[in-house]
């Protein structure tokens, strides 16, 4: 029974749902950007105009500086169809810190975690549920392990752009995220990212055979 039908005012129903946002982190704000114009390749970078940042519920404030370039490349291209592109939905601004801490993190395995640990909090600020950022973690965590899995390293070079059909390797990646999604998503609701990343590693073992505590 919802906080409304047991009698809940309205206005208590909806500050105890963003209690619960706030509780996952806050926002500068809206971030302001530019969008980018490239030669020969499709236009999706943004600087930033201005400072942007993200407060995580440590008090960890994740910066992305005014003049940075983001281009939404945390999150696998092969997924936006899934869980929809960097720029769309309610984890626009998360992707924006997200895609600094990864840059950041570079080949640092406990940074990468810890940015991607930060994500969640910060798509949950954002507005999205915790199915919703549960998935978008995921296909986070499996960007870092993306270039060990040889049924999918096909997808690393492949070029950008409109796609008539999808290949082989598009259809085995998207059929292996939705089997590690399942096995994530079919255990009691969770919204601990640090239990979420448990559970993504072992069903990336289970799924991939991959040692992803690891990576």
């Amino acid at each position: 029974m919802g906080l409304l039908q047991r009698g809940y005012p309205r206005w208590l129903a909806l500050h105890e749902r963003q209690l619960t946002l706030m509780s996952h982190g806050s926002f500068s704000g809206d971030p302001q950007t530019l969008w980018l114009t490239e030669n020969k390749i499709p236009d999706r970078k943004m600087q930033m105009l201005a400072d942007f940042s993200f407060t995580d519920p440590a008090g960890v404030v994740w910066l992305t500086p005014k003049d940075y370039v983001v281009d939404g490349a945390s999150i696998p291209r092969a997924f936006w169809t899934l869980v929809g592109s960097p720029y769309t939905g309610d984890y626009r601004r998360a992707s924006i810190v997200h895609d600094k801490a990864c840059d950041d993190a570079s080949g640092n395995t406990t940074a990468r975690r810890k940015a991607h640990r930060m994500f969640y909090h910060a798509c949950r600020a954002g507005g999205c549920s915790i199915p919703e950022a549960t998935l978008l973690y995921i296909g986070a965590r499996i960007g870092d392990v993306w270039p060990l899995v040889p049924a999918w390293s096909p997808l690393i070079a492949a070029p950008e752009g409109p796609l008539y059909e999808k290949t082989p390797t598009d259809q085995r990646i998207e059929a292996d995220f939705r089997l590690i999604a399942q096995q994530v998503l079919a255990q009691p609701e969770s919204d601990d990212p640090v239990e979420i990343e448990a559970r993504t590693d072992r069903a990336l073992r289970t799924t991939i055979g991959l040692n992803a505590v690891s990576q």
